[in-house]
């Protein structure tokens, strides 16, 4: 018997609903663009967790970064006494690499004092917001990939050599589809040869360009004699990543003269520890965007509501007449239930169009960005349009079944 009630009202509804096209559609608009946004978000950020946690891994697994206060992903603003940290040197990284028994490699990495109006010339050519910094040849054990030239090398360092290493979209813009290798470039009014110019990393978010521009430690250090930020770039031995971070701590708690009751002042993170970070950024970013996308279903449901109450003041002589050839009020209460479930129903499947469609738009906007629909956004979207329709068809639905029989034949 319920099922008959089912069926009987599905096909009621498809019926009513193909009868007023323009009026359903404006009644369930609310419903698409809160169900499209759904699993437009729901695409996206899929698309950006799985690009920006494979660039991190590919940072290598046995990477860890060292800054002096917290980098990566922040969800708070530095306190004062972070601000106040003294940075990293050069010596606590030879320090490092002395004392650390399961460290491979270590890495100063050098700012300049400013990262504003840095900028390559060669010609009439210019390139601005460069990547800058200062390093030593065992950065290239994180991966970088030269395409043409070598990197940079210890005797460059102690030479205090005027060389560059630069990236890929550096060389493009400076020297369009040829290969600059021992061409002289203009990089913040220094002279400098370029000896190599790498290939984009691995690790780049979408949209990063690979705007890196390399010098020799000391090189950097000669040209910017205030700098004194620097980054360690560690890579621990195989399988022992956990021992590196043990050892790198306990020398840098030494080096730094932290007391022992102290928390450390700086700071160590791995390729996953970062991915952690980077996931409590977009599940904040994923429930505001689920909030404002609720508005959206909220508005399409107060219109389902308002469209199914006026439906039973229109079909109140059709109420009559089957509660006189022996419907319930069960029946009642379903067939309006199911045309309210079958309204938002065909809503949430024009929100998946739609938010397909923003999916399809994400990746021609961002080549780099693998936007996909993933399952639990699109059965989510469907579920929660009918869900919408179930709950704003109750009062009109108990509303219709509540009606006296006599009087709605009498109704005209």
């Amino acid at each position: 018997m319920i099922r008959a009630s089912l069926v009987s009202g599905i096909r009621i509804a498809f019926d009513n609903i193909r009868a007023a096209k323009m009026r359903s559609f404006l009644t369930v608009l609310g419903v698409i663009i809160g169900t499209g946004a759904i699993i437009g978000v729901g695409s996206i950020l899929t698309g950006l967790d799985g690009s920006i946690s494979e660039a991190i891994r590919s940072f290598g697994a046995n990477t860890l970064i060292v800054l002096k206060f917290p980098g990566g992903f922040r969800t708070r603003n530095l306190t004062p006494e972070e601000w106040r940290r003294k940075p990293l040197t050069l010596e606590q990284a030879r320090a490092i690499a002395e004392r650390c028994p399961s460290v491979e490699h270590v890495s100063p990495y050098l700012f300049p004092e400013s990262r504003f109006a840095l900028r390559a010339r060669y010609k009439g050519n210019e390139v601005y917001q460069l990547q800058m910094g200062g390093t030593e040849e065992a950065y290239a054990s994180n991966g970088v990939e030269m395409k043409y030239g070598r990197f940079l090398s210890a005797a460059d360092n102690y030479r205090r050599a005027p060389v560059v290493v630069i990236g890929e979209q550096v060389a493009n813009g400076l020297f369009p589809e040829t290969d600059p290798t021992g061409k002289w470039i203009e990089v913040a009014g220094r002279q400098f040869e370029i000896i190599g110019v790498m290939k984009p990393p691995a690790a780049s978010f979408p949209g990063q360009e690979d705007r890196r521009v390399l010098l020799p430690y000391f090189t950097m250090k000669k040209m910017f004699p205030a700098a004194r930020e620097n980054m360690l770039v560690v890579i621990a031995r195989e399988g022992r990543l956990a021992q590196a971070i043990d050892e790198v701590t306990a020398v840098l708690r030494q080096e730094r003269r932290v007391p022992h009751s102290a928390p450390d002042n700086f700071w160590i993170s791995t390729a996953e520890q970062m991915i952690e970070e980077f996931r409590k950024v977009t599940s904040t970013v994923a429930l505001v965007m689920i909030a404002l996308s609720s508005i959206g279903l909220l508005v399409g449901g107060i219109g389902v509501m308002n469209i199914m109450l006026v439906s039973v003041t229109e079909r109140t002589k059709e109420i009559g007449v089957r509660k006189a050839v022996g419907a319930r009020q069960f029946d009642i209460i379903v067939q309006f239930l199911t045309e309210a479930a079958a309204l938002t129903f065909l809503g949430g499947l024009f929100g998946m169009l739609f938010g397909w469609a923003v999916s399809i738009a994400a990746r021609l906007v961002f080549p780099s960005l693998p936007t996909s629909v993933p399952l639990w956004a699109a059965a989510a979207g469907i579920a929660v349009s009918v869900g919408v329709g179930l709950f704003f068809g109750i009062w009109p639905a108990s509303k219709a079944a509540r009606l006296d029989p006599v009087v709605a034949l009498r109704y005209e």
